[in-house]
C-alpha cells in the first residue's frame, strides 16, 4: 500500500511569521515513474518521491535557500521510521532535465543529505581553551552563498581558493581570500558556464585551478573547468540523450590530478547502468571519469554494474590516489534498497577502471560500523580514515545514530574509532558530513554538522549548530571549537566542508549557515580560522615523483631561503615569491621529509616526498 506523509516547513524559513508551521499531505504513488516537482516560488513548494514501495523521500523548497528543513512523518508504516517519529532530511532538489534537454537550472542539485533531530534536551558545550578561533569573512550573497561540500586550497601565491553554489550571478562563485581576510569574486558562474559548484577547487601543477560543476553547462547537468587569470574555460560539459547519461552527470565532487598528470573524479549520476539505483532518475548511478587537461573525458565506471548495486551507487565524495597507484573512494548507497540508514562502500579502482569493493557499511548489527560515508584520507601510517554521518551509537538524540569515524587498513578491514554522541546529549557533536585531515601533529581535525551546544540554532536544529573536533590515531575525541554558543550565531553553523591546515598552521574552514549578513535566510555562511599551537612548515606539489621531477614548494615567508633539502640530499632551487619556492627531485635523493631553511628557521614538509622510480 503506498505511505502518506505530512511534511512540515517552518515557515518562518519562508519568510513568513516565526513558529508558525505550513502542512502538507500528499499521497505516493508506487510507480518509479511517477514524481510530483516542487517549483520555486513565494510560497513552500513540497513535493515527494518514491524510492520502492513503502519507502519515501521529501523535499521542502523555499525561495532563498538550498538547504531542506521539513520534518517528514511516514505513515501507517515505512522503513524509514516508526509511525509519528521523526524519519529524515533531505536536501533541496529542483527539477532536473535528466534525460531531457531545455530548461534553466536555477539551482545546483546537491546530492548529499543531512540527518537532522527534533528532539529537545539540555547540551553541554565543550570546548578547547587551547585554540584561537576567528570569524575572517561573511558570505553577503553577492561574493556567495552557503558555501558547503568542499575545502578551501591555499594557492601558490598564497591566497585561499574556495566555491559558492550560490551567490554571484545567481549560480554560485569561485573566491579568493588573501591572508589578511579580504575576499573577491574570481568567477561568478551564469550557468551556461556552470552552477552549483560544490566540490571546491584542486591546484594543478600547471598553475591553474581546476574543478566541477552539480549543474549548468550545455547539457544542464553540471560541467568540468579551468581557471586562471584569464577567466574560465569549461572543458567539458555533462549532458544526456533521450533519458541516457553514458558519461555521467552531476558532479558534485572535488578533481584529483594523478601522478600521471590526467584529472579524476567522479559524478553522482548519469553512466551505462540504468538500474533501480534513484527514483528520480533513469539516468544511471553514478561514474568514475578521467578528464585530460584538453578535455578529452573516459568514463572509467560506471556504477551498479551487476544490477544488484552491490558496487555501491552515488560517489558523492572525491578520489585520492594511494601510495600503491591505485584510487581510492567511497559511495553514499549500496543495494537495490535503502539500508536502515543508507550504508555506502570503499572501493580501490585501477587507473585502467578495474573495481573492487573493499568495505560495505552497515555490515554490523543496528550499523555501529556507520553509514553513509565522506571522503578518504590515506595518512602516514598507510591506513585510510574517514567518516560516516550515520551509524554508531543507537542513541535517542539521533533518529538514524550519529555517524562515526573510521580507520581502514589497504585490505579492507575497517575499525570504528569514534562513535559520535558518546558524551552527554551529544556535547561531542553529531553527523559529519564531511572527512578528515591529517595535521602536522599527527592527528585528525574534522567537523560535524550539528551537536556541540545547548540551544536551538538559527536553522530551525535543535540540537547543535556543529563542532571542530580533533582525534588521535587512537580514538581519542576532543571538541575544540562549538559554533553559535552565543545566540548569535555569527560565528557560523553548520560546517559543511573540510578543514585545510595552512602552511602557517592555521587551520579554515567554512560554514553553510550564519554569519553577519541578513541577505540570506539564515545567515550566507561564513569562512572560519581555528590555531591550535601548530608552527608553521612547507607543503610539495606533487608529493612523489622521480628524479629530475619538478616540484613546486609552498609555504609562508619563504623569502631568503638558503637551503632545500630532499631527505638530506640538497637540491638546486628558487625562490619565486614568499610563498613558493620552485625545485626538482635531485639525484641520490630518497623518501623522506623535504626541508628548507629560512633566514627565520627551518621548515619541514607536512608529510614525507616519496621519491619513486
Amino acid at each position: 500500500m503506498p505511505c502518506w506523509i505530512r511534511a512540515w516547513c517552518s515557515s518562518w524559513l519562508c519568510g513568513a511569521g516565526a513558529l508558525a508551521r505550513v502542512s502538507v499531505e500528499t499521497l505516493l504513488a508506487t510507480s518509479r515513474a511517477d514524481k510530483m516537482r516542487g517549483g520555486r516560488s513565494s510560497t513552500p513548494s513540497i513535493f515527494a518521491e518514491v524510492l520502492k514501495p513503502h519507502i519515501t523521500k521529501c523535499s521542502v523548497c523555499w525561495p532563498h535557500s538550498s538547504l531542506c528543513t521539513g520534518r517528514i512523518v511516514c505513515y501507517p508504516t515505512s522503513p524509514l521510521a516508526t509511525p509519528g517519529v521523526c524519519a529524515t532530511w533531505t536536501v533541496i532538489e529542483e527539477s532536473s532535465p535528466l534525460g531531457g534537454k531545455g530548461g534553466t537550472v536555477k539551482k545546483f542539485n546537491n546530492r548529499k543529505r543531512i540527518f537532522l533531530v527534533f528532539l529537545f534536551f539540555v547540551a553541554t558545550a565543550i570546548v578547547s581553551s587551547a585554540q584561537t578561533f576567528k570569524t575572517v569573512v561573511s558570505f553577503d550573497g553577492t561574493n556567495g552563498e552557503y558555501p558547503q561540500l568542499m575545502s578551501l586550497v591555499q594557492g601558490t601565491d598564497g591566497n585561499f581558493y574556495g566555491t559558492a553554489p550560490e551567490g554571484g550571478t545567481g549560480s554560485g562563485t569561485i573566491f579568493k581570500l588573501n591572508p589578511e581576510g579580504q575576499l573577491t569574486v574570481f568567477h561568478s558562474f551564469d550557468g551556461p558556464d556552470g552552477a552549483g559548484p560544490l566540490g571546491g577547487l584542486i591546484q594543478a601543477m600547471d598553475g591553474h585551478f581546476y574543478g566541477t560543476t552539480s549543474a549548468g553547462g550545455t547539457g544542464n547537468l553540471g560541467t568540468v573547468f579551468r581557471i586562471g587569470k584569464r577567466g574560465l574555460t569549461t572543458m567539458y560539459s555533462f549532458s544526456c540523450s533521450d533519458g541516457s547519461c553514458p558519461e555521467g552527470a552531476e558532479s558534485g565532487a572535488p578533481l584529483l590530478q594523478a601522478s600521471n598528470g590526467y584529472f579524476y573524479g567522479t559524478t553522482s549520476r548519469g553512466g551505462v547502468n540504468n538500474n533501480d539505483c534513484y527514483t528520480f532518475s533513469t539516468a544511471g548511478c553514478g561514474t568514475i571519469f578521467e578528464i585530460t587537461s584538453g578535455g578529452k573525458l573516459t568514463t572509467l565506471y560506471s556504477f551498479c554494474a551487476d544490477g544488484s548495486c552491490d558496487d555501491g551507487f552515488d560517489p558523492a565524495s572525491g578520489l585520492i590516489q594511494s601510495s600503491d597507484g591505485n584510487f581510492y573512494g567511497t559511495t553514499s548507497e549500496v543495494g537495490n534498497v535503502f539500508c536502515p540508514p543508507a550504508c555506502g562502500t570503499i572501493f580501490k579502482i585501477t587507473p585502467t577502471g578495474n573495481l573492487t569493493t573493499l568495505y560495505s557499511f552497515c555490515a554490523k548489527q543496528n550499523c555501529a560500523d556507520g553509514g553513509y560515508p565522506s571522503g578518504l584520507i590515506q595518512a602516514t601510517d598507510g591506513n585510510f580514515y574517514g567518516t560516516t554521518a550515520q551509524g554508531g551509537n543507537s542513541n535517542s538524540n539521533c533518529v538514524t545514530t550519529c555517524g562515526t569515524v573510521f580507520k581502514m587498513t589497504p585490505k579492507g578491514e575497517l575499525t570504528t574509532l569514534y562513535r559520535f554522541c558518546a558524551q552527554t546529549n551529544c556535547a561531542d557533536g553529531a553527523i559529519p558530513m564531511v572527512g578528515l585531515i591529517q595535521a602536522t601533529d599527527g592527528n585528525f581535525y574534522g567537523a560535524t554538522s550539528a551537536g556541540g551546544v545547548d540551544r536551538e540554532c538559527n536553522n530551525g536544529n535543535f540540537f547543535g549548530c556543529g563542532t571542530i573536533f580533533k582525534i588521535t590515531p587512537g580514538g581519542k575525541l576532543t571538541t575544540l571549537y562549538t559554533f553559535c554558543t552565543d545566540g548569535t550565531c555569527n560565528d557560523g553553523e553548520f560546517p559543511y566542508s573540510s578543514l585545510v591546515q595552512a602552511t602557517s598552521g592555521i587551520f579554515y574552514g567554512t560554514t553553510a549557515y550564519g554569519g553577519t549578513s541578513n541577505a540570506c535566510n539564515l545567515g550566507c555562511g561564513t569562512v572560519f580560522s581555528l590555531g591550535v599551537g601548530l608552527g608553521p612548515f612547507v607543503e610539495t606539489r606533487p608529493t612523489s615523483g622521480k628524479v629530475g621531477t619538478a616540484v613546486t614548494i609552498l609555504g609562508t615567508n619563504l623569502k631568503g631561503a638558503t637551503s632545500v633539502t630532499f631527505n638530506g640530499t640538497a637540491a638546486k632551487f628558487n625562490v619565486v615569491s614568499n610563498s613558493e619556492i620552485t625545485t626538482t627531485v635531485p639525484t641520490g635523493a630518497t623518501t623522506g621529509k623535504l626541508k628548507v631553511t629560512t633566514p627565520k628557521r627551518m621548515l619541514v614538509s607536512n608529510l614525507p616526498f616519496r621519491v619513486t622510480k
